[in-house]
């Protein structure tokens, strides 16, 4: 049945032919061409009324003076009213749906008229003036109701058609903002990772001028330079390498604004300015801490600033968190879950951060820029998980 459904929508005109030929049939079996009033002139125009209802939905507006034609040449050769006569009110609803405003107004206007006029041709004999004017006006109502019904339809397919066009709309405007926010995002993170890749640069110059300066009077301080600027030097390599891929845009730093950027270290200062704003939130590290390459510090404590960040606004009264530290042997671990009510997960992909970032958007930029995996979601029974993983050697 779903199958016929669908072919009978996707071909209109089989179900209108259909209803033309099963017209046709009742209004031959009805006696139409068996001597009303003038056979010769009754065949043709029920044939055109089939054909009304054929094409009604191919070329309303046509099918509608060519019904209007036809009500006129049933009057003219005294042809009485037959079940082919149905096809004028589904032409008045056809009209009222699916054509141009002219003809909606026609149609009304016709419909209205094409009782009275029916009524005033064929009087009834067998009832009185009153109950001649009760028929009419009782054959006049299905006209009424026909044009009213098609119109609103129109009118429900026209809203219809609003609705998905502005949701269309809103879909590429959203679709915008994301591509703006993810621009925005990694030219943030373009110039963090810069100002990393500087510090260790103005590292490597100081200490290659202090060698320089002592490698005559004190080899063993010169030596210590020139590994510190070996180990610097390929720890900018390395941030280089993941800076390579990112547009970085908007306003140059100056020489001399360049300072280390946060790291694991001040995670715990973090949790502690939570904790003295009224937020609980339980800090643990678990393996063994060891120094991390400049980016992933970085990006550490990015993810749980923001993730901190939406539980103060989002997570209600009384809610608390917990972040977790874990020490792989290739990898740094985070999570970062509350017990509060949350905010929608699409807040997170559109962000709303006091300034510290893009929501799931910009976490999933930083986690990408170092080449990790980022999990976030709803936890069951309420609250929100924020879980990633961190490579320690950025990905080939």
């Amino acid at each position: 049945m779903q199958r016929l459904y669908d072919f009978l929508r996707r071909h209109p005109m089989w179900v209108d032919g259909t209803w033309a030929v099963v017209l046709l049939g009742i209004s031959l079996v009805g006696g139409v061409a068996g001597g009303y009033g003038h056979p010769a002139a009754a065949v043709p125009l029920t044939l055109l009324l089939c054909l009304v209802i054929a094409l009604r939905r191919r070329t309303p507006e046509r099918m509608l003076l060519l019904a209007a034609a036809v009500g006129v040449a049933q009057l003219i050769t005294d042809v009485p009213i037959s079940p082919a006569d149905f096809a004028m009110l589904v032409i008045v609803y056809t009209v009222a749906a699916e054509g141009a405003r002219w003809a909606s107004r026609f149609a009304l206007g016709a419909g209205l008229c094409a009782a009275p006029l029916a009524h005033l041709r064929w009087p009834s004999d067998a009832t009185n003036l009153a109950g001649n004017i009760a028929l009419t006006v009782f054959m006049t109502v299905p006209f009424a109701l026909a044009w009213v019904l098609g119109d609103s339809i129109r009118t429900r397919r026209a809203y219809f058609a609003q609705l998905e066009e502005r949701a269309a709309r809103l879909e590429k405007e959203r679709e915008a903002q994301s591509k703006v926010a993810v621009a925005a995002e990694r030219a943030r993170i373009a110039r963090e990772l810069h100002d990393v890749v500087a510090h260790n640069v103005s590292v490597m110059v100081v200490q290659a001028d202090g060698a320089a300066y002592v490698l005559d009077a004190a080899p063993d301080q010169a030596k210590k330079a020139l590994e510190t600027i070996s180990s610097t030097g390929r720890q900018a390599l390395a941030e280089m390498r993941r800076l390579l891929g990112v547009l970085r845009t908007g306003e140059h730093q100056e020489a001399g604004e360049y300072v280390p950027q946060p790291d694991v270290q001040q995670i715990e200062d973090l949790v502690e300015q939570c904790r003295a704003s009224g937020l609980p939130v339980d800090f643990k590290v678990e393996g063994t801490p060891r120094p991390l390459p400049s980016g992933v510090e970085l990006t550490a404590y990015r993810i749980v600033q923001e993730a901190l960040t939406n539980t103060r606004k989002h997570g209600g009264e009384n809610a608390g968190a917990s972040v977790r530290l874990v020490y792989f042997d290739d990898g740094l671990g985070l999570l970062v879950e509350d017990d509060g009510k949350g905010a929608p997960h699409e807040l997170y992909e559109e962000g709303g951060f006091d300034g510290q970032g893009h929501g799931l958007i910009g976490m999933r930029e930083r986690v990408g820029m170092v080449g990790g995996t980022l999990d976030a979601g709803p936890r069951p029974g309420g609250g929100f998980r924020i879980s990633a993983l961190l490579p320690l050697k950025p990905a080939h």
